[in-house]
């Protein structure tokens, strides 16, 4: 019989109000992996309850003792890193190689978070005579945290360990592919000593639990990551009640390759820009600029290396496993079908992967079309998919023109030697992220976060704690 998976609400399972389930898959081989809870909004207003009582004792913690608690939660983490990883390998598909890297990443927000956490602190503002002036950081309540699929534990820890840092309680509504490990943080959290409500799960359909969670009058603030659209609605359902949002949202990154990169540096880590996770990073470099004058070595270079590339989720890493879905799988394989019609040539790739162990799963063929032009969707559209597009430019002007000829503004790439090039460029790229001699190079540290319709506000980092805060200022007349 099929496992139940139930959601997690004030530190207990919880069986949904409507009684029903729906299965999840494993991409790899399209086997049901569990049936799980399908909650509503019923749902959503009971677990806002329940982070709602459990806020003021949260908050009133000492925070040293909320990082204490973290600090433990992130070692349980690592204590069940094996059974996570191959969870969220079932899950959406992750090479078995990769995973457990992806779980010590997500026991690290929760380990620097418990550290940073009584570093939230005021300042002291000088003032005529007579006046003290001083500010102070106080949790919104209950935060409203939505993730998406393509990466599901290290989503749920990026912003829960935060906003639960900086003292607010949180509800959770992880996506509808990828429930297992968002379900597990949860009961392991409390097992680790996270007190009941402060953080609870509501699984089901993002079209039902997401507005309800939204929408809902004691939610203060939401984390959003996932599609612009998406974004979008929610930024709209926010407005309506003046709430704080942080929006991560898609990307269609530029890696820029200039004609004095080392190329034995460039090639392999240009093509991971675009293929790791089977290209479902929002971060991914997808488009790559060339320098004409190095266009066919490189054009070539690439194509080899991806050739190279292994397909199967359990062949050793670097590896490509499934899409996480069939619902993504046809969006990609349907940008592949546009680019062709609209004029595109296809280098490699642009195919399902079949053969021994593949004719069961999601997995395509890492993919490079050439020969594309500006206005082609192949190029302005996030494909999430394992596939890049190569456009030569001749100048450093003409590079950063492409560059920023887009939508988005999450991340970019410079490949070069010239350290004053470097800085010119990546000062006039509009993106939050530069990577320079280097791609997907991420630290729970580092700020991340877009321009334009890449999203508002910044994840990770000192600055992700204080935005799961708002600020206070005292004036006091000293009479």
């Amino acid at each position: 019989m099929t496992e139940q998976l139930l959601m997690f609400v004030n530190g207990k399972n919880h069986l949904p109000t409507s009684g029903e389930f729906f299965d999840t898959h494993d991409p790899s081989n399209g086997a049901v992996l569990a049936s799980v809870a399908k909650g509503n909004g019923k749902d959503v207003a009971l677990a806002v309850m329940a982070a709602e009582q459990a806020s003021e004792a949260w908050a009133s913690l000492s925070p040293i003792e909320r990082g204490r608690i973290l600090h433990r939660v992130g070692q349980v983490i690592v204590d069940n890193r094996d059974r996570l990883a191959y969870m969220e390998s079932q899950d959406m598909g992750m090479p078995f190689k990769a995973s457990p890297g992806v779980i010590d990443s997500s026991a690290e927000y929760f380990e620097y978070y418990g550290g940073l956490a009584p570093s939230l602190l005021g300042d002291t503002i000088p003032g005529e005579q007579g006046k003290f002036i001083y500010t102070s950081h106080e949790p919104y309540g209950v935060v409203g945290v939505i993730t998406p699929w393509n990466a599901p534990l290290n989503q749920a820890a990026r912003a829960v360990a935060p906003a639960l840092a900086a003292g607010n309680t949180v509800v959770l509504k992880p996506s509808e592919y990828s429930n297992l490990t968002a379900l597990e943080l949860a009961r392991l959290a409390s097992e680790a000593g996270l007190p009941d409500g402060v953080l609870n799960v509501v699984t089901g359909f993002g079209d039902e639990v997401g507005p309800a969670l939204v929408s809902h009058p004691d939610v203060a603030k939401i984390a959003f990551t996932g599609s612009v659209r998406t974004g979008q609605i929610i930024g709209e359902l926010a407005a309506r009640k003046v709430m704080p949002v942080t929006l991560e949202l898609g990307g269609k990154s530029p890696n820029i390759v200039f004609e004095d990169a080392k190329l034995e540096a460039a090639v392999p880590m240009v093509l991971f820009g675009f293929i790791a996770n089977s290209g479902q990073i929002c971060s991914s470099g997808t488009r790559v600029l060339v320098q004409r004058s190095i266009y066919d070595k490189f054009s070539q270079m690439l194509a080899a290396a991806a050739q190279q590339i292994s397909i199967g989720i359990d062949k050793d890493f670097p590896t490509l496993g499934p899409i996480a879905n069939q619902m993504q799988y046809d969006k990609v394989m349907a940008h592949f079908d546009t680019a062709r019609k609209e004029g595109a040539t296809l280098l490699i790739g642009g195919e399902r992967a079949t053969g021994e162990g593949l004719d069961e799963g999601l997995y395509i063929k890492p993919t490079i079309f050439t020969d594309v032009t500006m206005d082609m969707h192949i190029v302005r559209e996030e494909i999430f998919g394992p596939a890049g597009v190569l456009i030569p430019f001749d100048t450093e002007e003409e590079a950063i023109r492409i560059a920023n000829d887009t939508e988005y503004g999450l991340c970019s790439g410079i490949w070069s030697q010239n350290v004053s090039r470097v800085h010119r460029v990546a000062a006039k790229i509009k993106a939050g992220t530069v990577y320079v001699n280097t791609y997907h190079d991420m630290y729970v540290g580092a700020p991340m976060g877009g321009y334009k319709k890449s999203g508002i506000g910044r994840e990770k980092g000192i600055q992700a704690l204080k935005q799961y805060s708002q600020t206070k200022t005292v004036t006091m007349n000293l009479i």
